[in-house]
């Protein structure tokens, strides 16, 4: 089976970034962390710091143990989806990026002659070229080619930082038996105990295992995926639609109250109807989740009649935040999230709604917010955390600068 996939890791990406916007990081171990404190953990850490074993994850307090003149930048979200669409960018310019699948990967598809081993590396060459005359020096890549979008990027893993990996259907499955089996996309720690108890503890075992067997370790047809992709195979994959929109956030020590967290909270739910307006579509309930310092969690959920108005979503929080629990202490973090969401199109609003009154104001707001940032025009809830709970980037969400971008 020919070469069909390239997919573009970008390594210890944010990390890098900082690097390469501030030369005097460059050869320093350094960490991005979501605020100077060290009670939060890491969210990016350069090669230098991995040699210390800094990591993704790894409390400031430790990692500050574990490395000696490690650096600490608190994130600068906004600079790293710029730097995204730069990227793109500069791959585009010498292979068409097909899919974004995150902040700091990207999919190419090989067609006509960049199907053969010596053109596609001759192509991945190019792209790490392009990436460090347009973009910059320090945001080095790991590139993986294989048949099909999962073994690349199971390629792109095995070889960090500045890789180059190559996976032939010839070269399968032996070139897989050194990994482990968390080391390929879709295993986590939940589904490596659902291998082990179907008695697979390798991937050479995982790649010797009858499909009938994957489908009993997965409980459903992703098993059978999973073994045909292991063997080189395309399986095509079904677009996923919107199911939700939300954000969450870490309390800094100076927001562990119930006032300035209700504040941050609102913020947050703000945040949220925005992007869902931007979205063409309404939401039909709404959860609010907290975590308490104790490391206690509580949540819960309110359905409503189809809405986008940021006034009705207020109400509903409204309701949630009186049932939560008293008598855990100080919260630690909070997050709000609308589901059952449908397109604006597909509903009949109410004729005895006031939120239909309300369009203009909400829009208004939007645009708003949109041209001066997120602080400009806001509901007085959130009048006390109006710097508070930044615009983050999440695993499979790239934030859109129009609409998330704080602007202060």
């Amino acid at each position: 089976m020919p070469l069909a996939s390239l997919i573009v890791d970008f390594n210890s990406y944010f990390a890098s970034v900082e690097q390469q916007e501030q030369p005097a990081l460059r050869g320093r171990p350094v960490a991005v962390v979501p605020m100077l404190a060290d009670s939060t953990c890491a969210i990016a850490a350069s090669y230098e710091a991995k040699k210390f074993g800094v990591k993704t994850g790894t409390r400031v307090g430790e990692a500050k143990r574990m490395c000696p003149g490690l650096v600490l930048i608190a994130a600068r979200h906004e600079v790293y989806v710029r730097y995204h669409h730069a990227l793109i960018a500069a791959v585009d310019s010498a292979m068409h990026v097909e899919k974004v699948l995150s902040i700091d990967e990207m999919l190419c598809p090989l067609t006509g002659r960049w199907r053969e081993r010596d053109e596609a590396i001759a192509l991945a060459h190019r792209i790490k070229r392009a990436i460090s005359t347009k973009v910059g020096e320090c945001l080095r890549c790991s590139i993986g080619i294989a048949p099909n979008p999962f073994l690349a990027k199971t390629a792109s893993d095995m070889q960090k930082p500045d890789g180059l990996v190559v996976i032939e259907k010839s070269d399968l499955p032996h070139i897989l038996h050194g990994l482990k089996l968390r080391d390929l996309c879709g295993i986590g720690e939940a589904m490596e105990e659902r291998l082990h108890a179907a008695r697979i503890e390798t991937v050479e075992q995982l790649c010797a295992a009858p499909k009938l067997v994957l489908h009993g370790a997965w409980g459903g047809v992703q098993g059978e995926r999973f073994y045909e992709e292991l063997r080189g195979n395309v399986v095509p994959r079904l677009e996923t639609q919107h199911s939700n929109v939300g954000h969450s956030h870490v309390l800094a020590p100076e927001e562990r109250n119930d006032a300035v967290a209700l504040s941050v909270i609102h913020r947050l739910l703000q945040k949220a109807a925005m992007r869902l307006r931007h979205m063409g579509c309404v939401a039909g309930g709404l959860s609010l989740s907290l975590k308490f310092l104790n490391r206690t969690r509580w949540s819960d959920d309110l359905a409503f009649t189809e809405t986008e108005d940021t006034l009705d979503f207020i109400h509903a929080l409204q309701t949630l935040w009186a049932r939560r629990p008293t008598g855990r202490g100080n919260l630690l973090a909070v997050g709000v999230n609308l589901f059952h969401l449908i397109e604006r199109t597909q509903v009949t609003p109410s004729l005895f709604s006031e939120a239909k009154d309300r369009g203009r104001l909400n829009r208004a707001v939007d645009a708003l917010n949109e041209r001066f940032g997120k602080s400009s025009a806001y509901f007085a809830g959130a009048h006390g955390a109006l710097k508070s709970a930044p615009m983050r980037i999440a695993f499979t969400h790239v934030p859109d600068l129009k609409t998330e971008s704080d602007g202060d």
